[in-house]
């Protein structure tokens, strides 16, 4: 039976391509539906900020007249510019456990790659590295949380089956509340005391001021990632868009900003892993009683996820992601919660992976980029 791709759009045919994975997943107890009006909203090039500077087509492969996979091609402008490099990307990759259909489907964004003057082929990111990216190769017995990916086990060796080659995996550390180190937190509490004598502090984000405090964070963000692997800039509409995304979901006993003298030099953000509530949402649909679900559950999770930590460069190795994370287990501790993810952590970026081990972390999730010639 011949796999045939179609190219859809979002005045047409993304509604098919958004809802495939809730019939991929549809008996997998770990899967977590997307919210369907969000992912339309990143498809609409009207509403999300990468479509100012990026560009994407849609497909999706049928097989007797069935979805069986789908993938985007992403130009994103962006990355090459502040890379100076030629690399074409895909995401949104769903597929079944069949060769051929995902062939057809990588062939396609390759062919939109070489079309834009590409010669690498990178990916799944959805659309960019600030959003979820990688595919899942290792823990795959627990749902994923806020903002991670999940997959079938089979989708790196489909990846690699066709040319896709490991560019770079992405750690997801488990810190448990009982587990976490007793010792690290009492250090963290000296060593804030001693960082208090030179002028640097932590507080909380104040929600009141959370424009002002979120400009700061993105100028953090933008400084302290400007050389790890992958990065690239927020633009000033995709962290508004952002903000205005999650700022339902921050907590301000989870939400740190680090400053030198009333300067901001770093910040640590935390959420609720609403997974737990979203994972009943089936197909994604919010309304008429998922958003009930969502604002009434999302105070009761059981985990969450340190989603972001940045110090600025002058500024490390003096104690303050320790703080950060000595924060979040305190908290954790006093709401007795299980526990938090704290990912994604490249894995060259050992400073962090020391950080998470001092501190009782398990390494139990591994995601994966890939990356190939074409």
């Amino acid at each position: 039976m011949s796999v045939i791709i179609e190219e859809v759009s979002f005045e047409k045919g993304i509604s098919e391509f958004i809802n495939f994975p809730h019939d991929l997943y549809a008996d997998d107890k770990f899967y977590v539906p997307e919210i369907y009006i969000g992912q339309k909203d990143m498809m609409n090039p009207d509403k999300y900020p990468f479509h100012q500077y990026g560009n994407v087509r849609y497909y999706i492969a049928k097989k007797n007249n069935k979805v069986v996979g789908r993938i985007a091609a992403i130009n994103n402008t962006n990355y090459n510019l502040h890379h100076d490099s030629k690399v074409g990307f895909f995401g949104f990759f769903d597929a079944i456990e069949d060769q051929d259909v995902v062939n057809a489907l990588l062939n396609k964004v390759k062919f939109f790659a070489k079309e834009n003057g590409h010669e690498y082929l990178m990916g799944p990111t959805n659309f960019t590295t600030n959003e979820t990216a990688g595919v899942l190769v290792d823990g795959f017995d627990d749902s994923p949380k806020i903002l991670m990916t999940y997959n079938k086990p089979y989708y790196g060796n489909v990846l690699e089956n066709y040319g896709l080659k490991k560019e770079m995996d992405l750690y997801a550390f488990m810190i448990y509340t009982e587990k976490a180190s007793e010792k690290s937190l009492r250090l963290a509490g000296a060593l804030q005391e001693r960082l208090k004598n030179k002028g640097i502090t932590v507080r909380s984000v104040n929600l009141k001021e959370l424009d002002k405090e979120a400009k700061s964070i993105q100028k953090i963000y933008n400084d302290a990632w400007e050389k790890n692997w992958g990065f690239v800039p927020f633009t000033d509409a995709e962290f508004n868009y952002l903000k205005n995304d999650l700022k339902m979901l921050i907590d301000p006993a989870f939400a740190y900003i680090a400053e030198k003298n009333g300067e901001p030099i770093g910040f640590g953000l935390t959420l609720p892993n609403i997974n737990e509530v979203l994972i009943r949402n089936k197909r994604g649909k919010l309304f008429p009683f998922g958003i009930f679900r969502l604002l009434f559950g999302k105070n009761k999770t059981k985990f969450v996820r340190i989603i972001a930590l940045g110090v600025l460069a002058e500024y490390r190795k003096m104690g303050i992601e320790a703080i950060f994370f000595a924060k979040n287990i305190q908290e954790a501790k006093r709401r007795g919660l299980t526990g938090g993810e704290a990912s994604w952590v490249l894995e060259n970026n050992d400073a962090m992976i020391a950080a998470a081990n001092q501190l009782g972390g398990e390494r139990y999730k591994t995601y994966r980029l890939y990356k190939m010639k074409i």
